[in-house]
């Protein structure tokens, strides 16, 4: 059974930055393209960004710059750091499979929200 755990979210100002994990177990996560969405308060589900097995990486426009995805595939585990944040980027991030786009199985979340 997949299993998706994402952590890392909490409340920042501005310009502030974060460090988002996903905890992945149940398929093989070394060989799997993995990606970030998230759905902000007054948006539908976004693409945030990608990994590929071979860790080439992808991002949203609105992301890219500022937001960098890595993997740990010894911990099976995604990570998204988040740095310069804005009130945009408020929401709740997920973690799944795949490269693009925002379909996939997903856990529960963690929530960023950006405030001052």
């Amino acid at each position: 059974e997949v299993q998706l755990v994402e952590s890392g979210g909490g409340l920042v100002q501005p310009g502030g930055s974060l460090r988002l994990s996903c905890a992945a177990s149940g398929f093989t996560f070394s060989t799997a393209s993995m990606k970030w969405v998230r759905r902000a308060p007054w948006k539908g589900l976004e693409w945030v960004s990608g990994i590929s097995d071979d860790e080439s990486t992808l991002y949203a426009a609105s992301v890219k710059g500022r937001f960098t995805i890595s993997r740990d595939n010894a911990k099976n585990t995604l990570y998204l750091q988040l740095n310069s944040l804005t009130t945009e980027d408020t929401g709740r991030y997920y973690c799944t499979m795949g490269l693009r786009g925002v379909f996939g199985p997903k856990g529960e979340g963690t929530t960023v929200t950006v405030s001052s």
